[in-house]
Protein backbone atom coordinates (compact mmCIF):
# COMPACT_ATOMS: atom_id res chain seq x y z
CA UNK A 1 0.00 0.00 0.00
CA UNK A 2 1.45 3.32 -1.06
CA UNK A 3 2.59 5.73 1.81
CA UNK A 4 1.13 8.61 -0.81
CA UNK A 5 -1.70 8.81 -3.40
CA UNK A 6 -0.62 8.58 -6.84
CA UNK A 7 -1.16 12.16 -8.49
CA UNK A 8 -3.52 12.25 -12.22
CA UNK A 9 -1.98 14.27 -14.11
CA UNK A 10 -5.34 16.82 -13.32
CA UNK A 11 -4.18 16.31 -9.65
CA UNK A 12 -0.06 17.56 -10.04
CA UNK A 13 1.31 20.88 -10.19
CA UNK A 14 2.11 22.60 -13.47
CA UNK A 15 5.97 21.76 -12.73
CA UNK A 16 5.47 18.16 -12.05
CA UNK A 17 3.07 17.97 -15.09
CA UNK A 18 5.79 19.25 -17.64
CA UNK A 19 8.35 16.83 -15.81
CA UNK A 20 5.70 14.28 -16.70
CA UNK A 21 5.48 15.63 -20.37
CA UNK A 22 9.07 14.99 -20.41
CA UNK A 23 8.73 11.34 -19.15
CA UNK A 24 6.31 10.93 -21.99
CA UNK A 25 8.41 12.29 -24.38
CA UNK A 26 11.46 10.46 -23.93
CA UNK A 27 9.95 7.41 -23.84
CA UNK A 28 7.61 7.65 -26.39
CA UNK A 29 4.64 6.88 -24.38
CA UNK A 30 1.84 7.97 -22.77
CA UNK A 31 1.98 6.38 -19.59
CA UNK A 32 3.35 7.96 -16.71
CA UNK A 33 4.36 5.39 -13.87
CA UNK A 34 3.83 5.06 -10.35
CA UNK A 35 7.17 5.98 -8.92
CA UNK A 36 6.97 9.38 -10.92
CA UNK A 37 3.37 9.59 -9.73
CA UNK A 38 4.34 9.36 -6.18
CA UNK A 39 7.22 11.95 -6.52
CA UNK A 40 4.51 14.14 -7.95
CA UNK A 41 4.22 15.79 -4.52
CA UNK A 42 7.05 17.41 -4.59
CA UNK A 43 8.05 18.81 -7.66
CA UNK A 44 11.69 19.80 -7.04
CA UNK A 45 12.41 16.62 -6.04
CA UNK A 46 10.44 15.05 -8.98
CA UNK A 47 12.74 17.21 -11.43
CA UNK A 48 15.44 16.62 -9.94
CA UNK A 49 15.20 12.53 -9.35
CA UNK A 50 14.43 12.51 -13.05
CA UNK A 51 16.79 15.01 -14.30
CA UNK A 52 19.81 12.54 -12.25
CA UNK A 53 17.90 9.42 -13.64
CA UNK A 54 18.11 10.94 -17.17
CA UNK A 55 21.97 12.07 -17.28
CA UNK A 56 22.75 8.27 -14.77
CA UNK A 57 21.13 5.88 -17.81
CA UNK A 58 21.72 7.99 -20.68
CA UNK A 59 24.25 6.12 -23.58
CA UNK A 60 27.70 6.17 -22.31
CA UNK A 61 31.00 4.51 -21.57
CA UNK A 62 28.14 1.53 -20.35
CA UNK A 63 25.46 0.48 -22.88
CA UNK A 64 22.59 1.48 -21.86
CA UNK A 65 21.11 -2.65 -21.50
CA UNK A 66 24.13 -3.06 -18.98
CA UNK A 67 23.03 -0.12 -17.22
CA UNK A 68 19.49 -1.56 -16.47
CA UNK A 69 20.83 -5.18 -15.97
CA UNK A 70 22.98 -3.11 -12.97
CA UNK A 71 19.96 -1.44 -12.12
CA UNK A 72 18.08 -4.80 -11.03
CA UNK A 73 21.04 -5.91 -9.33
CA UNK A 74 21.90 -2.92 -7.19
CA UNK A 75 17.72 -3.25 -6.47
CA UNK A 76 17.66 -6.66 -5.83
CA UNK A 77 20.82 -6.21 -3.09
CA UNK A 78 18.53 -3.49 -1.67
CA UNK A 79 14.98 -5.53 -2.06
CA UNK A 80 13.25 -2.49 -3.71
CA UNK A 81 10.62 -4.84 -5.29
CA UNK A 82 9.34 -2.29 -7.53
CA UNK A 83 12.64 -1.42 -9.41
CA UNK A 84 13.30 -5.25 -9.48
CA UNK A 85 9.96 -5.05 -11.96
CA UNK A 86 10.44 -1.61 -13.66
CA UNK A 87 14.25 -1.76 -14.38
CA UNK A 88 13.80 -5.64 -15.47
CA UNK A 89 11.13 -4.57 -18.15
CA UNK A 90 13.33 -1.92 -19.19
CA UNK A 91 15.91 -4.67 -19.47
CA UNK A 92 14.17 -6.43 -21.72
CA UNK A 93 13.06 -3.53 -23.67
CA UNK A 94 16.37 -3.27 -24.54
CA UNK A 95 17.14 -6.60 -25.78
CA UNK A 96 17.91 -8.65 -22.51
CA UNK A 97 16.61 -12.34 -23.44
CA UNK A 98 15.65 -14.93 -20.93
CA UNK A 99 19.18 -16.65 -20.76
CA UNK A 100 20.84 -13.05 -20.02
CA UNK A 101 18.27 -12.66 -17.65
CA UNK A 102 19.30 -16.30 -16.04
CA UNK A 103 22.86 -15.15 -15.96
CA UNK A 104 21.93 -12.27 -14.31
CA UNK A 105 20.43 -13.70 -11.92
CA UNK A 106 23.23 -16.23 -11.19
CA UNK A 107 25.60 -13.67 -10.91
CA UNK A 108 23.50 -11.60 -8.07
CA UNK A 109 22.86 -14.79 -6.32
CA UNK A 110 26.10 -16.02 -6.24
CA UNK A 111 27.70 -12.13 -5.49
CA UNK A 112 25.00 -12.25 -2.37
CA UNK A 113 26.64 -15.75 -1.33
CA UNK A 114 29.78 -14.46 -1.48
CA UNK A 115 29.33 -11.27 0.09
CA UNK A 116 27.96 -12.71 2.92
CA UNK A 117 30.60 -15.71 3.54
CA UNK A 118 33.45 -12.59 3.45
CA UNK A 119 31.26 -10.67 5.59
CA UNK A 120 30.99 -12.93 7.97
CA UNK A 121 34.80 -14.56 8.04
CA UNK A 122 35.47 -10.73 7.78
CA UNK A 123 38.53 -11.46 5.69
CA UNK A 124 40.67 -9.24 4.70
CA UNK A 125 41.03 -7.38 1.67
CA UNK A 126 44.20 -8.59 -0.69
CA UNK A 127 47.20 -5.88 -0.69
CA UNK A 128 47.05 -6.44 -4.58
CA UNK A 129 43.12 -5.42 -5.25
CA UNK A 130 43.38 -2.78 -2.95
CA UNK A 131 43.03 1.29 -4.68
CA UNK A 132 44.97 1.95 -2.02
CA UNK A 133 47.54 -0.30 -0.95
CA UNK A 134 48.98 -0.80 2.24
Amino acid sequence: MATVALLSDEEVSAEALAVFDEIRALRQTDYVNNFWRSLAHDPALLRATWDRLKAVMAPGALDPLVKEMIYVAVSTANGCQYCVHSHTAAATAKGMTPEMHGELLAVIGMAAQTNALVTGLQTPVDAMFRADPE
